[in-house]
């Protein structure tokens, strides 16, 4: 079993990512949930980490909110993909279980130096700033983090932002330069393999016809996004960005990755959040990045479809 910190900031795609962990228990011991401004403010992604764990039923996780800003640059929200709420169209509860006390970063401090090096993972699917701020606070957390597992950059698809840059990467470049400068062992799962796992009509009536609450929160969740690529993108069904992180943590079997070198770019206002991704190395042994470059699609979602149906 992985000890895992999922570090998120739901928005649709989060919110599908965080049910297919929660309906994992027997490979992902959730330490915490802790959540990061984004998609949408800061106050709504904790509420709606809360709401997803509550149709889950998992409120044995807690959630810990973050940072509600990025570390340099001004905030700026995706509710044109996520809705007002971040969550879609899916009817909203009020929580019956809040946030925990305690700000995520110091948190992810806190569990990592409680465990030994190398146990706890990181699954990071919003901004990095939560991470960065941790580790500015405590570098020492650096050489003792598990594998950390990002949803973030593009390089052959281009952005979907900005011409260039992946939102996760551009709301808060300076946070993802200092992740991935710091030495910590991290995949990255890029637009480049999230474009190949798409919410197609025949994969979102799959998970529609399962009867339980989280999939037909997730059923929800999809139609919605399929709806938003349809009207923005043009496209047939919508990414499965986040989700791809759990998965690769449930099968990494399911994923083609490859040893590089990875910068951001934190100046330019052209190409700001710009990922550059050099897979020309004169050691790929010592590499401490992987990029993704391929996915199972299909597999992908029957492990969804799997756990959902738990």
């Amino acid at each position: 079993m992985q000890k895992l910190i999922f570090d998120c900031d739901p928005g649709v795609d989060d919110a599908v990512a965080l049910f297919l962990a929660f309906a994992s228990p027997q490979d992902l011991e959730i330490l915490a949930v802790t959540t990061v401004a984004g998609n949408v403010g800061a106050d709504l992604t904790a509420r709606n980490a809360a709401v997803i764990r509550q149709i889950a039923g998992r409120e044995d996780v807690p959630i810990h909110a973050g940072a509600r800003g990025p570390l340099v640059r001004p905030p700026f929200d995706a509710d044109a993909f996520h809705g007002p709420s971040g969550l879609g169209d899916l009817p909203l509860l009020e929580p019956t279980e809040g946030v925990a006390p305690g700000h995520a970063a110091n948190i992810i401090v806190d569990v990592v130096m409680d465990h030994a090096p190398g146990e706890v993972a990181l699954a990071v699917t919003g901004p990095f700033t939560n991470l960065a701020l941790a580790m500015r606070l405590r570098p020492e957390i650096v050489p003792r983090l598990g594998e950390v597992v990002v949803m973030g950059g593009a390089r052959r698809e281009g952005g979907n932002i900005t011409a260039s840059a992946e939102y996760n990467i551009w709301a808060d470049p300076h946070a993802a330069q200092i992740v991935f400068s710091s030495g910590a062992r991290c995949v990255v799962m890029g637009l480049d393999v999230t474009h190949q796992v798409r919410s197609d009509p025949a994969r979102t009536a799959a998970v529609a016809a399962i009867d339980t609450p989280a999939a037909r929160a997730c059923a929800s969740l999809l139609a919605f996004s399929n709806a938003i690529e349809r009207d923005i993108g043009g496209g047939a069904g919508a990414p499965l960005h986040d989700p791809c992180v759990i998965a690769y943590l449930l099968a990494p079997h399911l994923f083609t990755l490859r040893p590089c070198m990875l910068r951001v770019e934190t100046a330019s206002p052209l190409t700001l959040g710009h990922t550059a991704v050099e897979f020309r190395l004169p050691d790929p042994g010592a590499a401490t990045i992987r990029w993704a470059t391929g996915a199972d699609a299909d597999a992908i979602f029957s492990l969804l479809d799997a756990r959902l149906a738990r």
